[in-house]
């Protein structure tokens, strides 16, 4: 054999699908574990403010319509800030804006028990978004440095599963905390909740720098011979997508699927949020009648929730079919609502319809990223990413304060809901007829493994 063709073999080095899978186990357990952790509390800090208002609003003479803007303007800071935050993660990496955001998003969250008046009130849910802004996008496009699409639905289910677990833990605990320190050193239930749900996400945010790797070929943790294997099959699909379709920024901003793409997503977030700001509401008037009960109920549609969202995720990644997923997560879950609101006075069907609809409408949001993450690449990833969340987030902003004004002006939230059903059917609608299969360029794990990767 000639001696250059030796040294070829040589510098070669074959692996195999389980080989690939122990890798990615590895990068899993490493990063998505803390990642879980980290928007979990997010997610606690931003809706929190849901069970607050069980006592916030007699404490302070707030009206269902000032705790609905209240609760919405959170948004409004996030819309603003979250493009030149996801921008800036490009630059500085995602250590460093992850850090700062989860250190400042906690110090807010944790000020918001010195809330007086509406106005402060307004200005800190304001503050919080926008300290806020970049988090989520942050991450799903840190996720697409270190997964490739195959594996994508299931692994940000599993991350954004943290957002139905917040509702399992933080429902209890925010309940217990808020019936049984209340008085404690002069301060208020909602008080104590805000400052103890509040500092750990401060702790966490510190921890980020010695626990996050901004690449996998910073990853102390994997070998050469590792981030070989991850930085091929990565290559091999963003040459894929560069072949069929490279966006610049710029050209995605004026990609009119872009903003197909944020409506429905806006959807899903009117959905989730209706749910969420509106829960423990929702079950008090369904006749349950402490803090704490409201909490331990409240455990049951998130738990739900987070087993729907790694079963649907796992389910569109291993038949690599994104769009009618979404869309039959949308349509059921505009179901459930409308079931919601004809039978909110029982608990049990209540519960019944509050479960299939948590697992459903929260299912559809890491169904939702696989496909933005197929179709943009290059320069547009990030800022596009950006770009759709921030824009869908409004839904976070509307949902809350129509259902707000809607049970100011009847009594009911049933308007407000019958409202967030037929944007999530215009917003299923919307990704079957507005974004062609054919777009979505995703390799199979069979289609991008090679026989060899250089050594």
């Amino acid at each position: 054999m000639d001696i250059a063709v030796k040294r070829t073999a040589a510098m070669q080095l074959s692996y195999a699908a389980d080989e690939v899978a122990s890798i990615y186990k590895k990068i899993t357990w490493r990063l998505i574990a803390f990642l879980f952790i980290c928007y979990m509390m997010s997610y606690l800090d931003r809706i929190n403010v849901g069970f607050a208002q069980l006592q916030m609003k007699q404490d302070l003479g707030f009206s269902d319509a000032v705790y609905g803007l209240g609760a919405g303007i959170f948004f409004a800071g996030y819309f603003l800030f979250e493009v030149p935050s996801n921008l800036w993660l490009v630059k500085v990496g995602a250590r460093k804006t992850i850090t700062r955001i989860m250190v400042v998003w906690g110090l807010l969250s944790a000020g918001m028990m010195f809330v007086s008046s509406p106005a402060v009130f307004y200005i800190m849910r304001f503050l919080l978004g926008a300290f806020e802004a970049g988090f989520l996008p942050g991450i799903i496009f840190y996720l697409t440095n270190w997964y490739p699409g195959s594996r994508r639905a299931r692994i940000i289910a599993i991350f954004m599963s943290a957002v139905p677990v917040a509702g399992v833990i933080g429902g209890p605990v925010s309940g217990w905390i808020m019936d049984d320190l209340s008085g404690a050193m002069g301060l208020r239930g909602w008080q104590w909740m805000f400052l103890l749900e509040g500092l750990p996400t401060v702790i966490l945010g510190l921890m980020v720098p010695f626990l996050l790797a901004d690449h996998p070929d910073d990853a102390t943790w994997l070998t050469e011979r590792e981030k070989k294997i991850v930085d091929h099959i990565l290559d091999a699909e963003q040459g894929a997508k560069d072949v069929e379709h490279h966006h610049t920024f710029g050209q995605a901003m004026k990609d009119p699927r872009v903003y197909v793409l944020a409506f429905s997503y806006f959807a899903i977030i009117c959905g989730v949020y209706a749910i969420s700001f509106w829960l423990p509401t929702i079950l008090k008037g369904a006749g349950v009648t402490t803090t704490l009960a409201i909490g331990m109920y409240s455990a049951i549609p998130y738990a739900i929730g987070a087993l729907g969202m790694v079963l649907i995720g796992r389910s569109s990644d291993l038949s690599m079919e994104r769009r009618w997923h979404l869309a039959a997560c949308s349509f059921i879950g505009a179901a459930s609502l409308v079931w919601l609101a004809v039978s909110a006075n029982s608990l049990v069907l209540a519960l019944a319809a509050l479960s299939i609809g948590t697992a459903t409408i929260f299912a559809g949001m890491p169904v939702f990223w696989a496909i933005p993450t197929a179709y943009l690449s290059g320069a547009a990833a990030a800022g596009g990413i950006a770009a759709i969340n921030s824009l869908a987030l409004i839904g976070g902003f509307v949902s809350p304060t129509i259902i707000g004004w809607g049970k100011e002006l009847t009594g009911s939230v049933n308007t407000g809901l019958y409202i967030m059903a037929a944007l999530l059917v215009a917003g299923g609608l919307a990704v079957l007829l507005g974004i062609p299969r054919d777009l979505l360029h995703e390799l199979r794990d069979d289609e991008i493994r090679p026989q060899t990767v250089p050594a």
